[in-house]
């Protein structure tokens, strides 16, 4: 059964750095999407990173400069390298996985960890 995990999140304060981490096990397409999401109580799920096979990253405005994405594709995980972390950080992060094996596009989700950045 796939599977994502995540780790890292925690309490830091404003300027802190984190690094979260997802380790995607099961039967998972190797040619995949891999993402960050963050949510908040009241917001919706919003995009803060992704990475390709090839290492092809893109973030949110909010996040640039700040924020690195990263993978390792022979350990099936991705990071995210949180810098400058600021009090509007704080929500929970979820890891994706988005794949695609025609024609069908499978969308996997971990169960989030929790950041909160104090001021």
């Amino acid at each position: 059964q796939e599977q994502l995990v995540e780790s890292g999140g925690g309490l830091v304060q404003a300027g802190g750095s984190l690094r979260l981490s997802c380790v995607a096990s099961g039967n998972i397409f190797s040619d995949n999407v891999m993402a960050w999401y963050r949510q908040t109580p009241g917001k919706e799920r919003e995009l803060v990173a992704t990475i390709t096979t090839g290492g092809r990253t893109n973030y949110a405005d909010s996040v640039k400069g700040r924020f690195s994405i990263s993978r390792d594709n022979a350990k099936n995980t991705v990071y995210l390298q949180m810098n400058s972390l600021k009090p509007e950080d704080t929500a929970v992060y979820y890891c994706n996985v988005l794949t695609v094996v025609l024609p069908r596009q499978y969308v996997y989700w971990g169960q989030g960890t929790q950041v909160t950045v104090s001021s």
